[in-house]
């Protein structure tokens, strides 16, 4: 089985190229499969499947690419949801990160508790009883109550935004990422077209000669 890495964002000709290597010219070889993923965005491999849209993963790719890195951090977090598993889905979370609110480096229901009572003033405690505050209760109450989840990078909550179908298969595909093409078939010279021919002629089965027997007179 032969295999070659693409990367993504990629052109036609880089993706002809590659199915050159591997022998898959759409006519001998025709189906592909993706046996790895590697990528920066922790969860992303895991909303992935083997029989992807070479298109569709470009245009993702796309998307990912433009982001500056606040959203792809955000992006991630949302990811870890659990509830985006298919490239058309991620696609559309590309377009709906105002849906979510995500705080970098609150890792656990303490730094949360602290983190909206000190910064985000949700409780107005008075300066001496500060010390009997238990912040890991209330981040723990917080984040059940707004369905919060941490990930590795921070804490995410769904700001209550609606989410946006503004893809919905690859009819909406933009036209520049359909790149997926079989390599086109080599013209042949004249002289390897004569020579392919004469191959055809030796490998031809000899004509079988007719037996005709001889037939005999009545007397």
């Amino acid at each position: 089985m032969d295999g070659e890495p693409l990367k993504l964002p990629a052109t036609t000709e880089e993706v002809q190229a590659l199915l050159k290597r591997i022998h898959v010219d759409g006519v001998g070889y025709e189906e592909i499969f993706i046996t790895n993923y590697e990528t920066d965005v922790p969860g992303l491999r895991d909303c992935l499947g083997e029989y992807e849209s070479i298109d569709e993963l470009n245009y993702l790719a796309s998307l990912l690419d433009d982001m500056e890195e606040w959203e792809l951090e955000k992006f991630s977090a949302a990811v870890d949801f659990g509830e985006y598993n298919s490239v058309p889905a991620l696609i559309n979370l590309t377009q709906n990160l105002d849906c979510f609110e995500f705080y970098a480096g609150i890792e656990n229901e303490e730094d949360l508790g602290r983190f909206y009572i000190d910064e985000m003033c949700t409780l107005e405690i008075p300066e001496h009883l500060t010390n009997y505050i238990d912040y890991e209760a209330y981040g723990r109450d917080m984040s059940m109550d707004e369905y919060g989840r941490f990930t590795d990078g921070g804490y995410v909550v769904r700001t209550g935004d609606s989410f946006t179908e503004f893809y919905s298969g690859r009819d909406d595909l933009p036209e520049e990422h359909r790149i997926f093409a079989y390599p086109k078939p080599e013209k042949l010279s004249i002289r390897d077209t004569l020579k392919q021919y004469q191959q055809m002629i030796d490998n031809a089965p000899a004509p079988q000669k007719a037996h005709i027997a001889p037939a005999c007179e009545e007397r």
